[in-house]
């Protein structure tokens, strides 16, 4: 069975520590996903909006290497921008999952496009919190229950916070 682990990271530097561990244990740029927000506009991200979509989330392209190398490994980095929630950088199977939510209202697209993943309601709104006051969402899509363990060990090494695990969802195809 596949499950995925979630972390909340308090700093870009600190997940970005927490993905080159990652990397470093073997875990692929296709199962790690990082959601943060784009406070910083096009200064330190460099993006270009391709879409804008009012009634659901909008995919956009990253330019340049404004995200910096380690997250710019991952998989499917690109720019969201989610009705009355704002811009986004989104990496992994998580850019996916945001990027087919086709939900409005001010917390419906992200907290939906969570807990479409397998995240449990109560736990989608403490990540979107979080990530709204600039945390970062790190998750990571495991096999088996050593490689949980793993990431568990490297995000609790890496101080993370709110550490949890659950069955993914199956991906809609």
């Amino acid at each position: 069975m596949k499950n995925a682990v979630y972390c909340i990271a308090q700093t870009k530097a600190q997940a970005e520590s927490i993905v080159e561990t990652l990397k470093s244990a073997h875990f692929s740029s296709a199962e790690i996903s990082v959601l943060l927000p784009d406070q910083s506009g096009t200064r330190d991200f460099a993006h270009e909006q391709n879409t804008k979509v009012p009634e659901g989330t909008a995919t956009g392209g990253v330019a340049g290497m404004g995200v910096g190398a380690i997250l710019g490994w991952l998989a499917g980095i690109g720019t969201l921008a989610i009705p009355g929630v704002g811009p986004f950088i989104a990496a992994g199977p998580i850019m996916a999952a945001l990027g087919g939510a086709a939900v409005g209202g001010a917390a419906g697209g992200l907290i939906g496009a969570l807990v479409g993943m397998g995240i449990p309601e109560y736990e989608a709104k403490l990540y979107d919190g979080k990530i709204r006051n600039g945390n970062v969402l790190i998750s990571v899509h495991t096999e088996n229950s050593d490689q949980v363990k793993t990431v568990k060990e490297i995000f609790q090494n890496a101080g993370a916070e709110d550490i949890k695990s659950t069955s993914e969802a199956s991906a809609p195809k």
